[in-house]
């Protein structure tokens, strides 16, 4: 599949590629981003249909697995081998197929979307859809809104822990890029297909899922524990943060991929992989 990804890229190896929500886009990562280029080849990716990147064709319907695909075409058009994964909600669903046959060094998954039942699915979906669908003519109040930290905290509370913390242009680039996204509505309803299942294709990869526990978008009480009992091999952490947790707490962030780099790298070096 050939599509148009924008990204962003600092740092040197090995490469880390990070993959963002649904709704969002690569700036997401910035505040982590700055804690990582000193370790990493940072690849920051628009999903096809977000940010800056091209939609998918429109006879492809944006489902999990079809953005499996894409990033799959995306890594070997640049030539990247064995790269370390980080994604967030749908983005974290995204890292984790990803994983199923293919070498991947590593994946940090984030608040992943995926462990949910259907009416929790369902309550997703609903949430993001009034984002989504917000009318033109009330977008400028809702901008404006965005800009005073009553409004973010107003406006953000189900996503981000601490909303306060997020600045207010990214606040208002999050809601223009969200508004402007051709892929958001249906990448929504594709959601109806995908739920995590087949854990055992993924035990030999070194995993860590970190899920926030003022995550009220995917319910940490709910949907981490699921995540725990499919895959207790992995490395579980509880952060002090949100469903988007990188403004919440990008220090912690970053310390998750890292850790999990460093425990993939001793594996590496144990079974004389580079």
């Amino acid at each position: 599949m050939s599509v148009s990804i924008n990204y962003h890229r600092e740092g040197e190896r090995p490469t880390l590629i990070l993959l963002h929500g649904i709704g969002h886009h690569w700036q997401a990562w910035e505040p982590v981003i700055e804690r990582l280029a000193e370790d990493f080849d940072v690849i920051a990716c628009d999903s096809p249909g977000f940010g800056r990147s091209a939609a998918l064709p429109a006879s492809i319907e944006p489902t999990i697995a079809a953005y499996v695909d894409a990033f799959d075409w995306f890594s070997a058009e640049l030539g990247i081998e064995r790269p370390h994964l980080a994604g967030n909600s749908m983005g974290g669903a995204i890292a984790l197929e990803l994983a199923r046959g293919r070498a991947i060094r590593s994946v940090s998954a984030f608040s992943p979307a995926g462990f949910w039942t259907t009416a929790e699915r369902r309550f997703c979906q609903v949430s993001l859809t009034a984002l989504a669908t917000t009318p033109v003519a009330a977008r400028p109040a809702v901008e404006a809104l965005a800009r005073t930290r009553a409004g973010r905290v107003a406006l953000f509370s189900q996503t981000f822990g601490y909303p306060a913390r997020l600045p207010a242009e990214e606040a208002v680039a999050t809601l223009r890029d969200a508004w402007a996204s051709p892929a958001f509505t249906r990448a929504l309803e594709a959601f109806r297909h995908y739920r995590f299942q087949s854990p055992e294709q993924l035990r030999s990869t070194p995993l860590t899922i970190a899920w926030g526990r003022r995550d009220r978008l995917l319910p940490y009480r709910l949907q981490a524990p699921r995540a725990r009992a499919l895959l207790p091999w992995a490395t579980h952490v509880t952060l002090g943060a949100g469903h988007v947790p990188f403004y919440d707490d990008p220090a912690a962030v970053a310390e998750v991929i890292r850790a999990r780099a460093r425990a993939a790298a001793v594996s590496d070096r144990r079974s004389g992989r580079m």
